[in-house]
C-alpha cells in the first residue's frame, strides 16, 4: 500500500472551512487506498499573533525556552482540529506533537536541528488504518525541552517524517499550483515548472524562492525523498522535484502504481516547451529583497586576511551570501572585499567589522542597505555564455545597474538596488521567454 506524507501550510488551514477542505482531501487520498501521514502548520497568522503576545508580555528579550513552548501551541491547535474534522468524515485519525512523533533535536531554541526521527507511534497509527497527523515546526531536545525548527520548519518536519517512514512521496500543499518560473505575485505571467531537479530547487530556495524551506530541500536531497509541490485549493498537478532514485507520479486511479507504459521521470526540467538538446534549460528566477552589501576597503592583501574578516562576521552570528574580492592594488598591497548579508544584520555586522578594523588596520567599512538579489537558475548555465549576455542585456535595456555578480554551475546571481528588483525580475523573465499565456493564481494571497 503506498504511503504518502502530506504537508499543509498555514494558508491551507487558515480557518475552519479551510480545515474541513483539507480533511476532505486527506480522506479522499486515504479512501483511494493510501496510507496517509499529515504534517500541519499553525492556522493562518497564528504564529505571528503568538509572537505579538510574547512581545507584549516580554518586550525586550523573551526567554527562548518559553517562546518555543508558546509558539508550538499553534500547530497543536491545527493538528487537533484537523483530526476532529477527519473523524467527522468517517475516517479514524490521531494527532501527535513533534515529541510524540519522535522528532529529536538539539537544544537550539528557535532554530533547532534534527538529530533523529523515530516515528513509532505514527507507524502504529498508519498500520491500524488510521490517518496520522503530526504537528510541524517542532520537536524535543535530549533534555526533553520543546524546541522549534525555525520559520518554514513544517516543511522540514514533513520531509524528515517522509524519510523516516520511507514514504513513496512527500506532497507539499500550499496556495499556488507548484513552483513557478518567478514569484507569481510579481510576475503574474509566470509559468508553472512541471519538473525540476533537486539541485536546481536548492539554488532556488537558497536564493529567495519562498515556496520551499531550504533545510527541507537539503533533507530531501540527502535522503532521496521525492517531493510534489501543489495547491490545496485546486486539483491540478503541481511540480515534481526530482531526486536520484527514479520517480514516477502516482497514477490517477489512486493505486500508487506506475501508469501503464509510463517511464520513470528523468532529470530533465521543463516548463512545457521542447528545448534543443544542448540549450540551457532555465528553471526560473528567485529573488531576495532584504539584503545589505558590506565592503571592507583597503584590506591587507596577504594570506589569511579574508579568513580573518569573514571569521569576525561568523562569530557575530551573521550569514554571508555573495562574496567578491577585488584585484589587489599592486602599488599599495591592499584589496577590497565585498559581500552580502541579511539586511536585518547590518548594524551587528558593521559593529563587528569596526572592531576588527582597529586590529587589522584596513581603511574603511562601507555598508549599503536596501539591496536586492536576482538569481537565474537552470541546467548548463556556465557552459552557455550567451545566457549571461542575455541576462545583462535585459537589465541594461531596462536601465538597471548591476552592483555585484556571483555564479555557480546552475546559477547566475546579480545584486541590484532594492527599488529596481521587481522590474529586474520582470525584465529577465520576459527576456528568457518564460511568460505563460495564462496568469498564475495565488489562491490565498501569500504564496505559501
Amino acid at each position: 500500500m503506498p504511503l504518502l506524507v502530506q504537508k499543509y501550510g498555514g494558508s491551507s488551514v487558515a480557518d475552519v472551512d479551510a480545515v474541513r477542505r483539507v480533511a476532505q482531501r486527506v480522506v479522499q487520498t486515504h479512501r483511494e487506498g493510501n496510507q496517509v501521514a499529515v504534517v500541519v502548520s499553525a492556522m493562518g497568522d497564528t504564529t505571528d499573533e503568538l509572537l505579538d503576545l510574547a512581545s507584549q508580555v516580554s518586550p525586550h528579550d523573551p526567554p527562548e525556552r518559553e517562546l518555543d513552548m508558546l509558539l508550538t501551541a499553534g500547530e497543536r491547535i491545527s493538528m487537533a482540529l484537523l483530526a476532529m474534522a477527519i473523524e467527522e468524515l468517517g475516517v479514524p485519525a490521531r494527532s501527535y506533537t513533534g515529541q510524540q512523533a519522535g522528532l529529536l533535536t538539539d537544544a537550539s531554541h528557535g532554530s533547532a536541528r534534527l538529530l533523529d526521527v523515530t516515528p513509532d507511534r505514527v507507524k502504529e497509527t498508519l498500520d491500524s488504518g488510521a490517518v496520522a497527523i503530526v504537528a510541524g515546526f517542532q520537536g524535543v531536545s535530549q533534555d526533553e525541552d520543546i524546541t522549534t525548527l525555525g520559520r518554514g520548519g513544517s516543511d522540514t518536519t514533513a520531509v524528515a517524517l517522509a524519510a523516516a517512514l520511507a514514504a513513496d512521496v512527500c506532497e507539499i500543499y500550499t496556495d499556488v499550483d507548484g513552483l513557478f518560473s518567478a514569484d507569481p505575485r510579481i510576475v503574474p505571467s509566470a509559468s508553472r515548472v512541471t519538473r525540476i531537479s533537486i539541485e536546481e530547487t536548492l539554488e532556488m530556495a537558497a536564493h529567495g524562492a519562498k515556496i520551499l524551506h531550504l533545510r527541507a530541500v537539503e533533507y530531501a536531497r540527502r535522503f532521496a525523498v521525492p517531493l510534489h509541490v501543489r495547491s490545496s485549493f485546486s486539483d491540478k498537478e503541481g511540480t515534481w522535484i526530482l531526486v536520484d532514485r527514479p520517480l514516477t507520479p502516482l497514477s490517477s486511479d489512486g493505486t500508487g502504481e506506475h501508469a501503464t507504459g509510463a517511464s520513470p521521470v528523468t532529470a530533465s526540467t521543463t516548463t512545457g516547451n521542447e528545448e534543443p538538446m544542448e540549450d540551457p534549460i532555465i528553471s526560473g528566477i528567485a529573488h531576495d529583497r532584504h539584503l545589505g552589501k558590506i565592503t571592507c576597503v583597503g584590506v591587507p592583501d596577504k594570506p589569511g586576511s579574508a579568513a580573518t574578516v569573514l571569521g569576525a562576521i561568523t562569530r557575530a552570528g551573521v550569514g554571508i551570501d555573495m562574496i567578491v574580492q577585488n584585484v589587489s592594488h599592486e602599488d599599495t598591497g591592499v584589496t577590497d572585499i565585498s559581500f552580502t548579508i541579511p539586511e536585518a544584520d547590518g548594524t551587528r555586522t558593521v559593529t563587528a567589522l569596526r572592531e576588527l578594523q582597529r586590529e587589522m588596520g584596513f581603511e574603511d567599512v562601507l555598508y549599503t542597505s536596501h539591496t536586492g538579489k536576482l538569481s537565474l537558475v537552470g541546467a548548463g548555465l556556465r557552459s552557455n555564455p550567451h545566457v549571461a549576455h542575455r541576462l545583462f542585456s535585459a537589465l541594461s535595456d531596462a536601465g538597471i545597474n548591476i552592483e555585484m555578480i556571483s555564479t555557480s554551475e546552475i546559477r547566475i546571481s546579480i545584486l541590484v538596488d532594492q527599488a529596481n528588483l521587481e522590474d529586474a525580475v520582470r525584465a529577465v523573465h520576459t527576456a528568457f521567454e518564460m511568460d505563460a499565456e495564462d496568469q498564475a493564481v495565488v489562491y490565498a494571497g501569500t504564496g505559501r
